[in-house]
């Protein structure tokens, strides 16, 4: 059947009907997806897509794709194969980021041929769908991170066993020998001492990933913890900051242990205005929120892991490198000269063992740490009294 054909045919059956149900197909798609013609020219796009490039679509069809793509982005290649093969292609982790589109804009670009499908030109036209995939990959990440911080548990436990007891004796040879040695090489047995001591300290912070034992949580008012890190901040590590507050007052408690809590967000405004450093101008910002929209599926677990409650630190500080993002929740990953890198693993080990998911956004000015948590229900209080009620 030619085109003309087919043509004819279409419009015998209500061609405008026809165009109709599928522009309101278009525009059900959850995800941003655009009619591309000749020269790269916008034909068509739904909603989410006006959403996704921030103007509308009067804009985008005047501009053209070349205004919102960046210049040499593998979107033109991949548009340009599908045009000449009439097969579809799929670019994975294909970066969109531009001045009109800040923040994080990976995308796995979905492109395929309309059959018989031309635009103005007489040029055949291609559907391109964007599939952003920055949320995905950072929950990926954070499973991971989990997955590293359950290995750094054995690795914590065999440490404190094999080289606690042996550094004892080294430190205590290093004491005898101070005794009797004259005052050129006391200084070296003092070195010995120091990096000793300095080895059991590194060894009593990661004895902490290896404790598995059930935290014991509670309803805790998440907004009274950040209040309590805001007065510690203030008074110490972060006088030369200013704080602001933008709570959501309307939120329900969080299921927690307060203290570990505390220590979390301590960490985090801490590395926060250590990022800032001697800015005139620094300031760190405290945010919580409701996004009943977030679901995972956890390994292991047919059970769907609600996570709408969002608390945010982001600083102005100079940003996180990118190539440390990707494994910025790794024990030993830092940017500190004197850092351990032990600190954002723990805040992952705490977090994955309340349920919740840590991730961070930087794009080279400031950075933003978000934590997910579930709320706070009858039943984990009941369940949380269980252990203790069976003892009695």
């Amino acid at each position: 059947m030619t085109t003309a054909t087919r043509h004819s045919e279409r419009t015998r059956r209500g061609g405008a009907a026809d165009d109709a149900l599928q522009l309101l197909l278009l525009q059900a798609l959850p995800h941003p997806a655009i009619l591309v013609g000749s020269d790269h020219r916008v034909v068509e796009a739904n909603n989410a897509a006006e959403i996704f490039f921030r103007t509308s679509l009067a804009i985008m069809r005047r501009e053209g794709l070349r205004s919102f793509v960046p210049f040499g982005s593998p979107v033109f290649s991949t548009i340009d194969q599908v045009v000449a093969d009439q097969s579809p292609m799929t670019a994975y982790g294909v970066d969109l980021t531009t001045p009109r589109l800040a923040g994080d804009m990976t995308v796995d670009v979905y492109v395929s041929p309309i059959v018989d499908a031309v635009d103005a030109k007489g040029e055949r036209m291609v559907a391109v769908m964007l599939h952003p995939q920055a949320r995905t990959q950072k929950l990926d990440r954070q499973l991971t991170s989990q997955s590293s911080a359950r290995s750094v548990s054995g690795l914590a436990a065999m440490l404190a066993h094999e080289i606690k007891n042996p550094l004892s004796g080294i430190r205590g040879a290093a004491q005898l020998l101070e005794g009797s040695v004259d005052d050129s090489d006391r200084a070296l047995t003092q070195l010995i001492t120091d990096e000793a001591d300095r080895i059991v300290r590194l060894v009593d912070r990661m004895e902490v990933f290896s404790d598995e034992r059930p935290v014991e949580r509670g309803p805790v008012n998440i907004h009274t913890v950040l209040e309590h890190v805001k007065r510690l901040a203030e008074t110490s590590f972060g006088s030369h900051i200013k704080f602001v507050e933008r709570y959501d007052p309307s939120l329900p408690a969080i299921y927690a242990n307060r203290d570990q809590m505390v220590q979390v967000f301590l960490n985090l405004a801490k590395n926060a205005c250590e990022a800032i450093g001697n800015q005139s101008d620094g300031q760190v910002t405290l945010s919580t929120g409701f996004k009943p929209g977030i679901r995972l599926s956890m390994p292991g677990s047919a059970k769907r892991l609600t996570l709408p409650l969002e608390v945010a630190i982001e600083d102005n500080g100079p940003g996180i490198p990118q190539d440390l993002m990707p494994d910025l929740f790794d024990p030993f990953i830092t940017t500190k000269s004197n850092g351990t890198g032990l600190g954002l693993a723990l805040v992952a080990k705490i977090i994955r063992d309340h349920g919740g998911v840590v991730e961070c956004e930087s794009h080279g000015v400031g950075a933003v740490f978000r934590i997910m948590l579930p709320v706070y229900r009858e039943s984990d209080g009941a369940r949380q009294a269980e252990p203790e009620h069976s003892k009695s």
